[in-house]
C-alpha cells in the first residue's frame, strides 16, 4: 500500500454543518484552534472542518505535519476544530489501513 496524500476524512452525510453532526454522532467537542500539536492528548484526535463553501471536509490532523498543512496561515478558508475519541476517529477515516500508520507504528514517519 503506498501512502497517501489525500489525507483521512471524517464522513458524516452532511456537506455542511459537520463541525456539530461529529458533536451529536460522535460526542467530538469544539475547541479553539489549537497553537501546537502536542496539545492534543494521547486518547483524543484533532479534527479540522475546512469550509470549501460548496462542502466541508472534516479531516484528521494524526501528525505535527498534517496539523501544520491544516493550520497554515495562509489559507483563509474558514475552520472548526474538533477533539473526538482516538479509537473512533481512526476507525472513521480507515486510518488503521494506512500506509502512514504502519509507517508510523515502525517509527519510520
Amino acid at each position: 500500500m503506498e501512502r497517501t496524500l489525500m489525507g483521512y476524512y471524517v464522513q458524516t452525510g452532511t456537506t455542511h454543518n459537520k463541525a456539530n453532526e461529529i458533536a451529536l454522532q460522535y460526542g467530538g467537542v469544539i475547541i479553539p484552534e489549537p497553537t501546537d500539536f502536542s496539545q492534543v492528548p494521547k486518547d483524543k484526535a484533532l479534527i479540522c472542518v475546512v469550509d470549501n463553501n460548496i462542502f466541508e471536509a472534516a479531516g484528521y490532523c494524526y501528525s505535527p505535519e498534517e496539523f501544520e498543512v491544516f493550520s497554515d496561515p495562509e489559507d483563509f478558508r474558514p475552520k472548526q476544530w474538533l477533539l473526538m475519541d482516538l479509537d473512533k476517529a481512526q476507525e472513521l477515516t480507515k486510518f488503521k489501513e494506512s500506509w502512514d500508520y504502519k509507517h508510523m507504528m515502525k517509527g519510520e514517519l
